[in-house]
């Protein structure tokens, strides 16, 4: 392949640079093209070497040839001694046996094969294209870019990055953000990838790594590594909390990240499309961290339960719609940015819980209410809950001592113990009520059969309740016994609670004295 009047060299140096390709992987693209377009020519059994000559500017193609004597025939890859002489005048009999590079005049190969060879070297600079790219972007995962909307593709966004393209997937992107052809869009690198067809750059808007990134560009402290983010919760489009904290004692975290007037958040909030950002300080103390990050609410009390890694921040009743946040938001991000389970409890139901608990536990006397304090903020509620405690772990938290911890433990088993045989002798007498109950009712559907006179009349229960009863239907006990409920009695004969359970119980007892009669 030669270019006339054009330096073959010159242009491979000039296209390098363009494209940022090496010159030797566009020399190693002509070659392969030209080899391709000799063996469509002379087929894949020849043997074919192609060079390209830096000297006088052209890819050279040889085809080599096995010298044979003269009084053989010459097949396919074999020449003659005196054939091979007229190419090489230099060449002695010794010569036979050995192969000869024959030059081949690229003009033989046809427009077909020149085409071929076109289509190679256009493929070849595109992967080398696509392995530029891909070198040049591989090491600026978890960095910024910034490039312009060229297109969309099946709700993706193409972003033109100058040297390359590159997709913000439909995964990535925020919410409700309205992006448009030809704006400049700062996104953040997720990931790069090499495929067959070529290198993917990833980018990401809603990661939330972009909120870090960004503050680093605008706040020289974290860049200088004086102020670091320690974690980050997003809620892209919406809401963002970062904690973060200095290495210096001099430096402010939570101003440093703000600004002068709050100049450097403001840029990131922009820069996110009216994203709200909390900064919170960090505190290594996980309750006080806990706490900084429900800001603005107050708190009024922490209890940890390290067991399940879950906080029950209690918090004044007024300030439980600021702690929860709309749709849960505040509390959702400050448990993403603590990594505690976070539950908010309004003061009111703190004290209510904590004043039944107070009634259950203050059963073992010797319990003091700062251990009872103790074991109320490790999420202790009862004494089955205690019980089960390991020993190591009650010993373990402050005011239980060895001996402390045996009797206690030791009452609380009694006390519940206690409870367990009251237990069961109140289901135990509640069974026998409900045989008895049972058998005045099958004694009242008997006395409704056809036949059986109705003898337990209305008359005493009172005039005036007798004339309510027989208005709601209601003919004689025999009906409010079948009747078991006395709700119901009160709602349909229009009584007062301590009556109609009165009228009840004298049903019952009627009908219990003809069963003991029978």
């Amino acid at each position: 392949m030669k270019l006339e009047n054009l330096d073959l060299g010159v242009v491979l140096e000039e296209v390098g640079r363009e494209k940022n390709i090496d010159k030797s992987v566009l020399i190693s693209a002509l070659e392969d093209a030209m080899l391709s377009a000799a063996r469509k020519k002379l087929g894949l059994e020849s043997d074919l070497e192609a060079r390209y000559n830096e000297s006088i500017g052209e890819v050279e193609v040889y085809e080599f040839r096995r010298i044979i004597p003269d009084d053989v025939i010459a097949k396919a890859g074999e020449i003659n001694f005196e054939e091979a002489k007229k190419l090489d005048p230099a060449l002695s009999k010794e010569a036979i046996g050995e192969d000869l590079g024959v030059k081949l005049d690229s003009k033989e190969f046809g427009r077909i094969a020149a085409q071929n060879a076109k289509q190679i070297i256009v493929q070849r600079v595109r992967d080398a294209e696509r392995l530029v790219v891909y070198n040049e972007y591989k090491d600026r995962k978890d960095e910024l870019v910034a490039g312009t909307v060229r297109r969309f593709e099946r709700g993706d966004v193409i972003l033109d990055l100058g040297r390359a393209e590159a997709v913000i997937p439909h995964s990535e992107q925020v919410p409700k953000e309205n992006i448009r052809i030809h704006e400049r869009v700062v996104a953040y690198v997720a990931d790069v990838l090499e495929s067959a067809r070529g290198s993917q750059i990833i980018l990401s808007r809603s990661h939330p790594n972009l909120v870090v990134k960004l503050f680093e560009q605008e706040v020289p402290e974290i860049a200088e590594g004086i102020v670091t983010i320690e974690s980050v919760a997003r809620e892209p489009g919406f809401r963002s909390k970062i904690s973060v904290r200095s290495k210096d004692p001099d430096v402010d975290p939570v101003g440093a990240c703000v600004g002068m007037k709050g100049s450097r958040v403001q840029a990131v909030v922009q820069e996110l499309r009216g994203e709200k950002i909390d900064i919170v300080p960090f505190d290594e103390d996980e309750a006080r961290l806990v706490c900084n990050a429900l800001a603005p609410a107050e708190v009024a009390r922490v209890l940890i339960n390290e067991e399940s890694h879950n906080m029950q921040i209690v918090v004044p009743d007024e300030q439980l719609s600021l702690a929860i946040g709309r749709r849960g938001q505040n509390v959702r991000l400050a448990s993403q940015l603590t990594g505690w389970k976070i539950d908010i409890q309004p003061e009111s139901k703190a004290i209510a819980e904590r004043e039944e608990a107070w009634v259950n536990m203050s059963q073992v006397k010797s319990l003091s209410e700062l251990q009872f304090q103790t074991l109320f903020n490790y999420g202790v509620r009862n004494l089955n809950q205690l019980i089960v405690m390991s020993p190591d772990v009650l010993s373990g938290m402050p005011g239980f001592e060895n001996e402390d911890l045996k009797t206690v433990l030791s009452e609380a088993n009694i006390v519940l113990k206690e409870a367990s045989n009251k237990r069961q002798e109140i289901l135990k007498n509640q069974r026998k009520e409900a045989e008895k109950l049972l058998k005045l009712y099958d004694l009242a559907l008997s006395l409704t059969k056809e036949g059986n006179e109705r003898e337990i009349g209305l008359e005493i229960v009172g005039i005036e309740s007798k004339e309510k009863l027989e208005s709601a239907g209601y003919l004689d006990l025999i009906d409010i016994i079948l009747d078991k409920d006395v709700h119901h009695l009160m709602k349909a004969a229009k009584l007062d609670e301590d009556t109609a359970a009165m009228i009840m119980s004298i049903a019952q007892k009627k009908l219990g004295e003809q069963i003991h009669n029978a």
